[in-house]
C-alpha cells in the first residue's frame, strides 16, 4: 500500500482569469492566464459550473496499487480507518477533509460570500460552510500595492445593498471596503458570512471547508457573466443576503479580525522549527501548520494532512520508504503513518494541511 500520495496538477475552471504562474510551475514552455487560474490538491469535491455540468471538474486523480486510475475519494473511502483515522472516539469521514488550492489571480476577483456551517446546515441542508484561509506565497512583479478586500470596513443596510447587488453598483459595493495590503507569507483567516474579494496578482495556497458555495454578488468580471442560478447557490437574493455578517470590521480592527500571526510549536538543536499558522483558536474547520527544515527534521503526528513544498527540496522518509519532494510538489499523508522524517540539505518549507477538531 502507498504510504505517500503525490499529486499531479488539477485544474479547475473558474469565472475569472489567471493560472500564468500555474503554468510556470508546471513547467509549460508558454505560461499564460487563462480561465483555469486554480489547482485543486487532492481534492474529494467536485467544482460547481453552471453550463459544464457535462465535464466532472475539481476531483483528484491517483493511480491505485493495481494500475488503475481511480478518484482520490474513492481510494480513501476503500480504507477511512487507515488514511483518515479518528478524532477522540469519532471515525473521521470525507466531509472532515478541508479543500486545499493553489489560486494565481490575473485580475481582482467577483465580490463574494459563503455561508458559515450552520447556515449550510440549517438552511441549504449541506454538511459544510466554506470558511476559507488564505496563506500568501508569491505576488506578480507587475502589481505594486497587491490586497485582498474583507468584510465591510463601511457596512450597508441589507436594503442598500440589495439594491446595488440588483443594479450592479459596483462602484457602491467596492465603497464599503478598504484595501487590505499583502505580502508573502501573510496568513489570513476569512469566517463564512464575511464578505470579500481577492485582489489580482497574487499566488496564494488557500484551504477551506470541503464545499464550493459561493454568493456571488459581483456578475459579470473580464468579460464573463456568471449564470442566475450560479450568483446566490441557486437560490433567491433573500436567502443570499442571509449569509452576510454586516457586523463592521474597522480599519484598526482589520489585523484582530483576519491576519493570523504565527505560533511556534517546537524548534530543535537544528533549527526545525513547526509553527501553527491556523489552529483551534481560529476556527474547528482546519488547522495549518508550517514545517521549515535544515537537515533532519523527526515528525510524530497522528492526524492525516495535506503538504505543500513552498521552499527548497529534500525527501520525506517512512521507515523505508523515501520520497522526493521539489519546489510546489503536493502530497497526502495518511493517519496511519504517525512518525516520518523530513531531510534536507539545503533548506525546505512545508504547508501541512489537517482537518479540524469536528
Amino acid at each position: 500500500m502507498n504510504q505517500i500520495f503525490k499529486f499531479n496538477a488539477n485544474r479547475v475552471w473558474r469565472t475569472y482569469q489567471g493560472g500564468k504562474l500555474l503554468d510556470t510551475i508546471e513547467g509549460k514552455e508558454s505560461p499564460e492566464d487563462s480561465s483555469f487560474p486554480e489547482d485543486w490538491i487532492g481534492s474529494t469535491v467536485e467544482a460547481r459550473n453552471v453550463g459544464r455540468e457535462h465535464i466532472s471538474e475539481g476531483l483528484a486523480m491517483v493511480t491505485s496499487d493495481d494500475g488503475h486510475t481511480v478518484p482520490f475519494r474513492d481510494l480513501l473511502t476503500q480504507n477511512k480507518d487507515y488514511f483518515l483515522g479518528k478524532s477522540g472516539d469519532t471515525e473521521r469521514t470525507l466531509e472532515d477533509i478541508p479543500l486545499v488550492k493553489y489560486l494565481d489571480s490575473a485580475t481582482r476577483l467577483h465580490f463574494q460570500a459563503h455561508p458559515t456551517r450552520e447556515f449550510a446546515q440549517e438552511r441549504l441542508g449541506l454538511p459544510r460552510g466554506k470558511t476559507e484561509a488564505y496563506v500568501i506565497l508569491q505576488t506578480r512583479e507587475d502589481v505594486s500595492e497587491p490586497y485582498i478586500y474583507a468584510g465591510f470596513q463601511r457596512p450597508p443596510s441589507r436594503a442598500q445593498l440589495k439594491q446595488w447587488i440588483e443594479t450592479q453598483d459596483i462602484k457602491s459595493i467596492e465603497s464599503c471596503f478598504d484595501p487590505i495590503p499583502v505580502k508573502p507569507g501573510d496568513v489570513f483567516l476569512l469566517p463564512g458570512g464575511r464578505p470579500h474579494a481577492l485582489g489580482e496578482g497574487i499566488l496564494m495556497l488557500e484551504i477551506m471547508e470541503p464545499s464550493d458555495l459561493a454568493v456571488r454578488f459581483e456578475f459579470e468580471r473580464c468579460g464573463y457573466v456568471i449564470p442566475e442560478q450560479a450568483r446566490f447557490m441557486d437560490r433567491g437574493i433573500e436567502t443570499a443576503l442571509d449569509v452576510f455578517d454586516f457586523s463592521p470590521v474597522p480599519p484598526e480592527q482589520v489585523d484582530t479580525e483576519f491576519r493570523c500571526p504565527p505560533k511556534m510549536l517546537s524548534t530543535d538543536e537544528q533549527g526545525n522549527t513547526l509553527e501553527e499558522l491556523i489552529g483551534a483558536k481560529n476556527t474547528a474547520c482546519f488547522t495549518v501548520r508550517r514545517a521549515t527544515m535544515n537537515g533532519t527534521f523527526k515528525r510524530n503526528e497522528e492526524a492525516f494532512f495535506y503538504g505543500v513544498v513552498t521552499q527548497g527540496s529534500g525527501t520525506l522518509r517512512i521507515s523505508d520508504e523515501v520520497t522526493e519532494l521539489k519546489q510546489w510538489e503536493r502530497f497526502f499523508c495518511p493517519a496511519g503513518v504517525t512518525e516520518f522524517e523530513y531531510e534536507s540539505a539545503a533548506g525546505m518549507s512545508i504547508l501541512e494541511c489537517y482537518p479540524g477538531n469536528t
